[in-house]
């Protein structure tokens, strides 16, 4: 058990006024904030270079039905034949649907563009103190390059990312993660990463930088928020190819629809063929330009929402796959449990009574700081009425605890009293004369095999008994993985614990597997065999021994605590480094595809509106007989094409919301999630347009528009 003794004259830190970075979350949050409502406005219009528009084969198709009826209106309005006020109305509105899906895109955008200007506007010129031949030299940090050294003491900025190789220093790193309290960190462990930018608060570090100007945390985190260079995900990818393909069936059945209109038209003797700009509107009006329109904006939202988490997602890929995890790997400390134990127990020595092994805890424990120790006052108080005693009035000395003695206590009254590892106390025992009793050594054993962890207290010859801790599983695990486990999620503990522990923590947080004793070759077989049998794996981590696996993992999620190994390996940076985090993450995966998924149904769906607005209007001169299917009463066959292509539009703008916040998501099987969408946005879908469609028409009528 390895106790960490914070500095008592530590505070919690308060960011100070020189460390002007902000944490990306502190960006503008509201939806149509004025800023990113104006960037997005001029990008909709940026957009519509027919080079990027291509990207988006839906909406290409619609731009290039934008121009044809463009040259008709122009042509009309020359010419004085034709229906200019039609044609324009026309074109108009197939021009605004493309601006319209631009600026769903371009929102999003928006909202990773205001954060990476937020981080732009706070970057400071720091200087550093290089180490040249064990001297130290005044250098900008910009002039800093990978494998430099440079030093660090209390109340400087650390000027680049590096590693610690000499020291330990409290840092403030609200400045990255936007929380004030200070954080430990030292050399030799998965400790040691120090971010540019943080700031030191005490004692003397040296550093070792990392990364080359360009290359570091803030560039990348500049650069992963914009994303605007986000790859499209797999999944993305297929939906764009089904989009496409129905695109062109669409485009073949309106094509083909011209000359079968020109035959029937010839055949009947009544009615008119239809025009190029009505012919264009009813393809705009039939593609599923709905979902054309916002599906940029929804793979850009899912990275934004991931980074409202604080999370930064090297692509949207790493996003997406969360939403299709089968198996999710936590760390046990810290993520299933609170990450600190608990004492449970004292067990006292042999002639030893319960209320004189509890003082004794209880008096080692009282300038121990640390959880553990506070656990320990906490529980002889309540268990036994001891009241917290003040070791300065006491005049006692504090002996903190280190890695080379592996115990702590105080020196009062002649007493040396200790607690701390069954090895260490027991050496510290045979120094000073005393014998290691056989009891004690039998109740060591039983509390590691009962998943406990045991801390021995002696007064410097005697052993007076041992402290149990135990593993306190976070409230309301037990129902998170419930919920994984009814989404089809597979939930495995990995811990360097023996199994014996390992089966207990198991069990009490009701995990469905777990990985005992685990080394890095076991993390990584275990990934390798889950994916060879055709599941997605996700799993956190911080230490350089968790890179393979992190790299190997489909989602792998890196503790901002963590070593720069574990950073690069994983697809993900979780700056404020909650391994519970990972939940979440997967959430707004599922949510992501949700939100694609329920719009697609929507989209689909709102074409079988258009159908009995636009065919009747088209041919209902022709054959009479379709009159029946203006089941809403358009008034003519202008209003009735125009309602349906200004619905087209508009509806767009009316779902940005939808698409930037996502659909809420709800723990629940396929089955499901497939029924309520259907029945919300496939149902939906099929009847909202037609009041929207006959109220437009209304309207167009009444301003003569049609």
């Amino acid at each position: 058990m390895s106790i960490k003794v914070q500095d008592p004259q530590q505070t919690p830190a308060q960011p100070s006024p020189s460390n002007e970075m902000v944490k990306p979350k502190n960006a503008p949050r509201s939806l149509f904030e004025p800023t990113i409502l104006r960037r997005a406005i001029k990008d909709a219009f940026v957009k519509l270079d027919p080079r990027v528009v291509a990207k988006n084969p839906v909406m290409f198709v619609v731009e290039v039905g934008s121009v044809v009826t463009t040259y008709f209106f122009l042509r009309d309005v020359l010419t004085h034949q034709g229906h200019p006020l039609f044609t324009g109305q026309v074109t108009l509105w197939l021009w605004f649907t493309v601006l319209f899906a631009n600026f769903a895109e371009a929102m999003a955008e928006g909202r990773g563009k205001a954060q990476a200007d937020a981080l732009r506007k706070t970057r400071t010129q720091t200087h550093a103190r290089k180490l040249v031949g064990g001297k130290e030299q005044n250098v900008p940090a910009p002039d800093l390059r990978r494998d430099d050294l440079f030093v660090c003491e209390s109340g400087d900025v650390i000027p680049a990312d590096g590693e610690i190789v000499e020291g330990i220093a409290s840092v403030d790193e609200s400045a990255i993660t936007g929380e004030s309290a200070p954080v430990i960190r030292e050399s030799g462990g998965d400790r040691s990463a120090v971010t540019g930018g943080t700031k030191v608060l005490s004692d003397r570090i040296v550093v070792k930088v990392t990364a080359n100007p360009g290359e570091s945390f803030l560039d990348r985190m500049i650069a992963l928020v914009e994303g605007a260079q986000r790859q499209k995900t797999p999944n993305e990818i297929a939906l764009s190819i089904l989009l496409a393909g129905l695109t062109i069936v669409f485009l073949f059945a309106t094509v083909t629809l011209i000359p079968y209109a020109k035959f029937s038209v010839d055949q009947a003797k009544a009615g008119d063929v239809p025009t190029i700009t009505v012919m264009v509107a009813l393809l705009v009006c039939l593609i599923p330009t709905t979902i054309g329109g916002l599906l940029s904006a929804i793979g850009i939202a899912g990275m934004d929402r991931v980074m409202q988490h604080n999370v930064l997602a090297m692509s949207g890929k790493a996003v997406e796959a969360a939403g299709d995890v089968n198996t999710l790997l936590l760390d046990k400390t810290g993520t299933i449990t609170i990450g600190n134990r608990q004492a449970s127990a004292f067990h006292a020595a042999p002639g030893v009574s319960d209320a004189e092994m509890a003082d004794a805890a209880q008096l080692s424990s009282l300038a121990d700081e640390t959880p553990e120790g506070r656990s320990i006052v906490v529980f002889a108080k309540e268990r036994f009425g001891l009241r917290e005693r003040d070791i300065v009035e006491m005049g006692a000395e504090f002996v903190p605890f280190t890695a080379q003695t592996r115990m702590s206590g105080v020196n009062v009254q002649g007493r040396e009293v200790r607690k701390g590892a069954s090895e260490s106390v027991k050496r510290f025992v045979e120094e000073h004369g005393g014998k290691w009793p056989a009891e004690v050594q039998g109740i060591v054993e039983k509390v590691s095999k009962e998943g406990g962890t045991p801390l021995v207290v002696a007064d410097a010859h005697r052993v007076l008994g041992v402290i149990q801790l135990k593993d306190i599983v976070k409230g309301g695990m037990k129902h998170r993985f419930d919920q994984l486990r009814a989404m089809g999620i597979k939930t495995v503990m990995i811990t360097g614990d023996n199994p014996l522990t390992a089966a207990s923590i198991a069990a009490e947080a009701g995990v469905d597997d777990f990985l005992a004793e685990a080394t890095p070759e076991m993390k990584l077989a275990y990934i390798r065999s889950e994916q060879a049998g055709g599941r997605l794996v996700a799993m956190t981590g911080d230490g350089t021994n968790d890179a393979p696996a992190l790299a190997q993992a489909d989602v792998g999620v890196a503790m901002n605590t963590g070593t720069q190994a574990a950073k690069e390996a994983g697809n993900m940076v979780d700056l404020d480094s909650n391994p519970t985090k990972l939940i979440e993450v997967v959430e707004i995966g599922k949510q992501m595809l949700m939100t694609r998924g329920s719009l697609t149904t929507f989209s689909i769906a709102n074409d079988i509106a258009k159908y009995f607005a636009i065919i009747p209007a088209m041919f209902a001169v022709t054959y009479p007989e379709l009159k029946a299917l203006n089941i809403i009463g358009l008034t003519n066959p202008e209003s009735a094409i125009l309602a349906a292509v200004i619905f087209n539009a508009l509806v767009i703008i009316a779902l940005i919301p939808l698409a930037l916040r996502g659909v809420k998501y709800k723990p629940a099987n396929a089955q499901e999630i497939l029924r309520r969408n259907l029945l919300i946005y496939g149902l939906g879908g099929v009847l909202v347009p037609f009041p929207f469609i006959w109220l437009i028409d209304r309207i167009l009528v009444l301003l003569h528009l049609a």
